[in-house]
């Protein structure tokens, strides 16, 4: 039986007046039709589907009384938005359904989530509380544990909090079910707990897997994941209140991964030091899934939680990246698109060995959706500039300080009217070989692959579709030994319901 409030937000969800057009949307990243969209949920393959949810207020453009959205796809590019599923109208979860993930157990899709509530202490006050419920369901409809919660912050160590202790994300190994959960001790310390089950219902705790053993990773270890990749295990994490170093980590929200090795049979994780997954402004909470096929593939929250480009006259609030497959290379992990993204090609424009001493346009080189790759060679100049998105008024540069090895996004003038971080610098990993840059846009983002992936930058825009303009800069001269324009905007786009 669904519930009044679930019942009200589908309503709201296919007023026709209501729902955003397309034309106004990114075309092959997943959004809302309509209201808010922040962390992916329960990313995962079922009955011959790739399912993704995501934290939902489905009836305001901004964060309110968390839902879970759903959306399906068969190739991770191309998405059909379905009726929300989890709904915060239960005791136990009434202040929000937050994050959390998935797994297939005896043919159902499980969910599991953090739901929110609020407790009265023994002065009269009130406090919050986190704990992680359980939902079953056929890839349409779900329905939650009559005993729901099935994991209380009472089953943790007493100094772990209560009040911070979400995003669970699990998996099975043999016979046993495991899940992680973010959290921090009481005295502000990030943490990953360990729990188990046999059933998926009765669970106990294991050990704290991971913790902030410097201080320097953040507070709160939100949207935790983990994972084998290769001969390494990777734990993901979104830790809270970063400082910068240089140009590894910035201000703020970040999203890190430790390397490292995994004692299975007594829960023991060595992690290795910890680096960024994405240097670009907008990425947060991303969430694995593996495969049919066997890849590991990552989607996050196109967004940051204290930067947000987005006018107010809009009238939905965030979207995901693109879908990357994951390796580990050099001890590092790499990251590229989803090779389905390949299908979609067509309208190749391609340029090779030109000499670019000043500002230069080429014929076909436009647009704002859009897969190119620019490799850069050439040692007789300082910067060179690749403007997007641009016009007379308009535009977001990267630009490569060849000297210093730093790749510097500026989207100061890409529309923003907002008091947000407009500029980032990254170090480029490796300056021995030929620069090549793969950027992805979807109208209002740009992702950028380095080198093959070796590193990744995901920035927001706001620009008017209008500015399609595309340009490239040097104060010397720089060879472009491959341009690769290639663009396809009428196979693509959002599905309704």
């Amino acid at each position: 039986m669904i519930s009044q409030k679930l019942s009200e937000a589908r309503v709201y969800e296919i007023k026709k007046e209501a729902e955003i057009e397309i034309e106004n949307r990114p075309v092959f990243h997943l959004t809302p039709r309509v209201g808010w969209l922040n962390d992916p949920n329960g990313f995962s393959f079922y009955d011959g589907l790739y399912h993704l949810f995501y934290q939902y207020n489905p009836y305001r453009p901004f964060w309110g009384p968390m839902h879970w959205g759903h959306s399906t796809t068969s190739d991770m590019i191309k998405w059909e938005q379905l009726p929300c599923v989890l709904a915060p109208d239960e005791e136990y979860d009434k202040k929000g359904c937050f994050s959390g993930s998935a797994i297939e157990a005896d043919g159902k899709h499980v969910l599991v989530y953090t739901g929110v509530t609020r407790i009265k202490l023994p002065d009269g006050s009130e406090q919050e509380r986190q704990n992680q419920c359980i939902a079953f369901g056929d890839g349409l409809n779900y329905v939650k544990h009559e005993n729901n919660p099935v994991v209380t912050g009472d089953m943790l160590p007493e100094n772990c909090s209560r009040i911070d202790f979400r995003d669970p994300k699990i998996w099975k190994e043999d016979d046993t079910y495991y899940l992680i959960v973010g959290s921090k001790d009481l005295n502000n310390v990030g943490q990953v707990v360990l729990c188990s089950s046999k059933n998926l219902t009765d669970w106990q705790f294991e050990t704290i897997l991971a913790a902030n053993s410097t201080g320097k990773i953040g507070t709160m270890w939100e949207c935790p994941d983990f994972f084998g990749l290769e001969d390494k295990h990777v734990l993901i994490c979104s830790p809270q209140s970063m400082k910068a170093d240089k140009y590894e980590f910035h201000n703020g929200h970040n999203s890190v991964y430790f390397l490292g090795d995994y004692d299975k049979e007594n829960h023991v994780f060595i992690k290795e030091e910890p680096h960024t997954l994405d240097y670009g402004m907008d990425f947060y909470a991303p969430q694995t899934t593996l495969l049919p096929d066997g890849r590991r593939v990552m989607i996050a929250w196109m967004k940051s939680w204290d930067a947000c480009v987005v006018p107010d006259s809009q009238d939905w609030q965030g979207m995901m990246t693109l879908p990357r497959e994951l390796e580990i290379k050099d001890g590092r992990i790499w990251q590229k698109p989803v090779k389905e993204i390949e299908n979609y090609r067509a309208n190749k424009c391609h340029y090779t060995d030109k000499k670019i001493d000043c500002y230069t346009t080429f014929d076909g080189i436009k647009g704002r959706t859009l897969d190119m790759t620019v490799e850069l060679s050439g040692e007789e100049y300082h910067d060179f500039t690749v403007e997007m998105a641009c016009d007379d008024e308009y535009s977001t540069a990267f630009t490569y300080n060849r000297v210093a090895g730093v790749l510097e996004i500026d989207r100061t003038c890409c529309g923003v009217t907002k008091d947000v971080v407009c500029v980032r610098k990254i170090k480029i990993a490796d300056t021995d070989r030929k620069l090549k840059l793969r950027f992805i846009m979807d109208r209002q983002s740009i992702e950028l692959f380095i080198n093959d992936g070796q590193q990744v930058a995901t920035t927001a825009i706001c620009t008017p579709l209008q500015a399609d303009g595309i340009s490239f800069n040097c104060d010397g001269s720089a060879v472009v030994l491959s341009l690769i324009h290639i663009s396809e905007p009428t196979r693509l786009g959002m599905i309704s319901y």
